[in-house]
């Protein structure tokens, strides 16, 4: 079974890691010192993909109305295995079932300052691969990234995170309890490709699996 086939609307949720690459960062530059940023993040910067956006392998995401194409946040999920409140970092990676690969979509937008709602919480703007298991020894902070647009590459991105996966589910159990069956986004592409209506996109996590997903109007 597959994880969307476990995850029931209002009992899990999808924590989504923005500006979590150093190279998104870097590409902000003194914009992040500016208004109406004023300073880089201190803390997590968060956006959740509520339930109307999960979807599965092979479904159609939907370019919407006035958009020419959509951004492809594919990335890591860090599926959640028992509750976790206040996890050292150290015992943080004990918490998680497993990890999925996620493409988290979405209207371009140039703006962080704001919740981007209408542009990421799109229905089916959150597809789904099946949940592979944390094997030992496994560090999701080194894993690759591919996002292919009709079989060629158009992104690969390694190691790079602002915050690790273990450093990010630490700091979010200081504020928030996490559930068995959520899922946190460990960041997407520091520079996501865009995808047209006709074209199909996979995401590829190394050692995780792929996600299909074909880009219709």
């Amino acid at each position: 079974m597959g994880l969307i086939d476990s995850m029931v609307p209002g009992r899990h949720t999808v924590y989504a890691a923005a500006l979590n690459r150093s190279a998104t960062l870097a590409a902000l530059g003194d914009a992040l010192r500016q208004p109406p940023y004023q300073a880089p993040p201190r803390a997590p910067v968060l956006h959740l993909k509520p339930a109307n956006t999960w979807s599965r392998p092979g479904a159609p995401v939907r370019c919407p109305p006035g958009a020419e194409a959509v951004a492809l946040g594919g990335g890591i999920g860090l599926v959640v295995g028992r509750r976790a409140t206040r996890v050292a970092e150290s015992a943080a990676l004990d918490h998680l079932a497993g990890l999925v690969v996620v493409n988290d979509v979405h209207v371009p937008y140039s703006s962080h300052f704001r919740p981007a709602i209408a542009q990421r919480c799109r229905d089916g703007f959150c597809p789904f691969g099946s949940l592979a298991s944390l094997v030992s020894g496994t560090d999701p902070d080194r894993l690759a990234v591919t996002v292919e647009i009709d079989g060629r590459t158009v992104a690969r991105e390694g190691p790079g995170y602002v915050r690790s996966a273990a450093r990010l589910l630490a700091d979010l159990t200081t504020f928030l309890t996490l559930a068995e069956g959520d899922v946190v986004l460990l960041g997407e592409l520091a520079d996501p490709p865009l995808a047209r209506p006709g074209q199909s996109v996979r995401v590829i996590v190394d050692d995780v699996g792929d996600l299909v997903n074909p880009i219709v109007a």
